[in-house]
This record gives C-alpha cells, sequence and structure tokens, in this order.
C-alpha cells in the first residue's frame, strides 16, 4: 500500500491507494510546528477507523510546498511507519522536460499536476489549481512543462480586502444570486465570485492565443468545483489530481532505501 501525503500552505492531505484503488483521503491543516507523533496519532487513527493496517505501507511519497514540514513529516514514515518517502522535486524522473529558466524554483504541486494531468487527458492542455495560489501549468502535446500563471488564491483576496479596508467585512467564497450587488456583503461577494471567473476565463483565452492551439482546460483544488458554476470553460473537474500525479511517480522512481538507523516494526495493531 502507497502513503502519498500532499504537504500544501493551507492543508495537508494524505491518502493511501492499493490495488483497488484509494482507500482513505483525509486532511488537516498545515502547521509547521505539527510533530511527527501528532501526525502519527491523526493517521494511525483513520487508517484503522478505515479498517486499514498500517504494516500495509510499504511505500510513501511526499510532495511539499511547505519546506518547514518536511522534517515531522519525514519522521512521520521513518519512525511510525518503517519507510523513507521518496520527496517530489525537480531531479527525479518526470517522464517530461521542465522548460523554464530555473526548474528547481517550480512547485511539485506543479510537476505532479502536470504529470498526472496529461497521463490521463493527453495534451496540449491548461491545468488550474484553485489553492492558497490559483496556479495555471501550461503542458505541450508531449507532456513537456513549458510554464504558467500564479496569482493570488481567492482565500487570500479575502482576507487582504478585509484587513485592508477597515469597514469592509470578512466574508465567505460562494456564488452569488446576482452580478449587481445592492448592499456591501452581496457587492464583494460578487466581485470575488465573478471576479476570479473573468480572471480564469480571460487568462486561458491568452494562454490559448500565445500558444497558437486548442487547448484542454483541467481544474483542481477545493474551489474548483464552486467557480465550475459559474463558467465552462472546465472540461473536466479532477479533484485528486495531485494525489494521482505522486502515484506516478512513485511508479517511475525506485523507493528510497531506509536508513539502518530508523529499521523498526512499523507501528501496527
Amino acid at each position: 500500500m502507497l502513503l502519498v501525503i500532499d504537504a500544501g500552505n493551507t492543508n495537508i492531505v494524505m491518502a493511501v491507494h492499493d490495488e483497488s484503488g484509494w482507500r482513505g483521503i483525509w486532511r488537516i491543516s498545515t502547521d509547521a510546528q505539527r510533530t511527527s507523533d501528532e501526525y502519527a496519532v491523526w493517521l494511525l487513527t483513520l487508517l484503522r477507523h478505515q479498517g486499514l493496517d498500517p504494516r500495509a505501507i510499504t511505500r510513501a511519497v511526499m510532495g511539499i510546498v511547505v519546506p518547514a514540514a518536511i522534517y515531522h513529516l519525514r519522521r512521520l514514515c521513518r519512525e511510525w511507519l518503517g519507510v523513507e518517502p521518496l520527496i517530489a522535486s525537480s531531479e527525479l524522473d518526470w517522464g517530461f522536460s521542465i522548460k523554464m529558466d530555473a526548474p528547481t524554483e517550480v512547485g511539485a504541486d506543479r510537476l505532479l499536476n502536470t504529470l498526472a494531468a496529461h497521463q490521463i487527458y493527453g495534451g496540449p492542455l491548461v491545468v488550474v489549481d484553485f489553492g492558497t495560489a490559483t496556479t495555471f501549468d501550461v503542458v505541450d502535446q508531449d507532456g513537456n512543462f513549458i510554464g504558467g500563471i500564479i496569482s493570488p488564491g481567492v482565500n487570500l483576496s479575502i482576507e487582504a480586502l478585509h484587513k485592508a479596508a477597515a469597514r469592509l467585512p470578512r466574508i465567505g467564497i460562494g456564488r452569488p444570486q446576482a452580478v449587481i450587488g445592492r448592499s456591501t456583503v452581496p457587492a464583494m461577494r460578487s466581485g470575488l465570485f465573478w471576479g476570479y471567473v473573468g480572471m480564469v476565463e480571460g487568462l486561458v483565452s491568452r494562454i490559448r492565443a500565445e500558444y497558437g492551439q486548442p487547448m484542454k482546460v483541467i481544474a483542481t483544488g477545493g474551489l474548483a468545483p464552486l467557480f465550475a458554476e459559474g463558467t465552462t470553460i472546465f472540461e473536466t473537474i479532477d479533484p485528486d489530481l495531485t494525489l494521482e500525479g505522486m502515484r506516478l511517480l512513485a511508479l517511475r522512481n525506485p523507493a528510497p532505501s531506509l536508513s539502518n538507523d530508523w529499521k523498526r516494526q512499523p507501528t501496527g495493531d
């Protein structure tokens, strides 16, 4: 059984996969100070609640955009599960080229999305990921990552609007009933929702024009289904795209060896 860990800026997603598919997908808020023991209590409880034996985990792969979280997540895998995690980085075998001026600067999540999206949907395509940042990853016909766009995520925009304008309240994101808001909160909700829909449609249009060929558009991330209500630009909503990318990356690369200092019986019942 494979454990995948997607450590983003807002949430950490852990999931397990075996020959029958995804057996469980769980989320916890990202906290760089959370210890490996705390992760272990949370993860082992969820595994057992799902009827899964932690000792069945034989491999682990991590995609991390929060460097401070690496130490404790790696220790979780080593000390509690008895496996050395494969950590997604530009140096691994991805099966495609990273056509960027500085390939090592590309976030692991963007490469994982590229790997999974091309494998599943072919190319060329654009992957729009609604996370802490909203990213647009451009993948060519052969599956190579050729660049993209990084813009503030909608929750960052909500927080910035609240903090920078003293009289504006903090609001939740949702599809407004009308475009024209007739009081402050509906007006803010309209600006956020339709503003992001307009941004996505406009940027995708510009990407397609610059690329010069028809391109599929795949959406992922927690808010993708919400924004899909306001546009027809997405061909597919794939909430598990990053996790699938980690599974495919683990298949392409050998499992790292666990140091003798960490070898012991993995935690079980």
